[in-house]
């Protein structure tokens, strides 16, 4: 955990829980996945099937963290997203799981991971077990963005402190890597400096600099370039961030000074999340339509 410094802390204060006994039985962890969010929650379920943790985590040599390392600790039970959604079925069967006695005789961990993406049936279907959970049993319950769970759920969890690095701290971070800093504007795109680095590691970096090219283009002709119209279905929600960025970038500088049109350019930026969101719960949505929509509206409201 030391190569991801910030980290480190929150993974300092869960042990502090874990071995003081005041662990409770479900955690939620707001940090976006472009932080190390992946890592994190799987370092805080090793930590607590852990029969030796140590001050920084899980002590690595006992017998239940090599079974967790070899990817076969029979108390621990990931979840992920099946397609779009984290289903009904998906959340029963861990239910079921969790009623079991512990193999190893300790606790029985799970991971329901970006819980954002559990529909209103799943949902509600955690919701009891998070109000009657069996005894040692920890949810950890992880979200990129934790506002759009339900309320009830985010108040059975406790949550997780974690202070999101700073811009300087991140280029400090990718200086160590040995990668460039050029690309810190797109942060709010990938999500954050592990994925900022990947991309700039596979050089994925320059086709979101050319969508960034498009993007200006079709908002100042008021029409969809035609690369955009031929962007990749999997590229799509990376060129929906890309456009909120430019949007907020407009917003910070032309809009200032003019309450009505830093609104209308705020509303609009936030109908772009809205349809990051739509895409990835209802994969089918028309988004070159919504595309399109949103470009004449940019138009519309500069106008004005």
């Amino acid at each position: 955990m030391t190569a991801i410094p910030w980290l480190s802390q929150p993974l300092v204060d869960f042990t502090a829980l874990l071995t003081s006994g005041r662990m409770p039985h479900a955690v939620l962890v707001g940090v976006d996945e472009g932080l190390g969010a992946s890592m994190l929650v799987n370092q805080l379920a090793q930590t607590a099937l852990c029969t030796s943790p140590v001050v920084s985590g899980p002590c690595g040599q006992c017998k239940s963290c090599q079974l967790f390392s070899a990817g076969n600790h029979p108390d621990f039970y990931p979840i992920k997203a099946d397609g779009a959604q984290i289903k009904i079925d998906q959340i029963r069967e861990l239910i079921a799981r969790l009623s079991t006695t512990a193999q190893q005789g300790g606790r029985r961990v799970a991971i329901i991971e970006a819980a954002e993406r559990m529909n209103t049936a799943s949902a509600n279907a955690l919701l009891k077990t998070l109000e009657e959970p069996g005894a040692n049993t920890l949810i950890l319950l992880h979200s990129n963005t934790p506002a759009r769970l339900l309320p009830t759920l985010q108040s059975r969890c406790q949550k997780l402190a974690f202070v999101a690095p700073n811009q300087s701290q991140i280029a400090a971070w990718l200086a160590h890597q040995g990668l460039g800093t050029e690309a810190l504007w797109c942060l709010p795109v990938v999500g954050g400096p592990i994925k900022l680095a990947e991309y700039l590691q596979n050089n994925y970096i320059s086709v979101l600099e050319n969508i960034r090219k498009d993007w200006r283009s079709s908002l100042s002709t008021g029409h969809l370039c035609a690369s955009l119209k031929e962007i990749a279905e999997d590229q799509i929600t990376d060129a929906l961030k890309v456009l909120y960025v430019e949007l907020m970038a407009d917003l910070a500088v032309t809009a200032k000074g003019d309450p009505l049109l830093a609104s209308r350019l705020a509303g609009l930026a936030g109908e772009v999340m809205s349809v990051c969101h739509m895409l990835s719960t209802m994969p089918s949505v028309n988004y070159l339509a919504l595309c399109q929509k949103i470009v004449s509206e940019y138009q519309r409201i500069k106008e004005n």
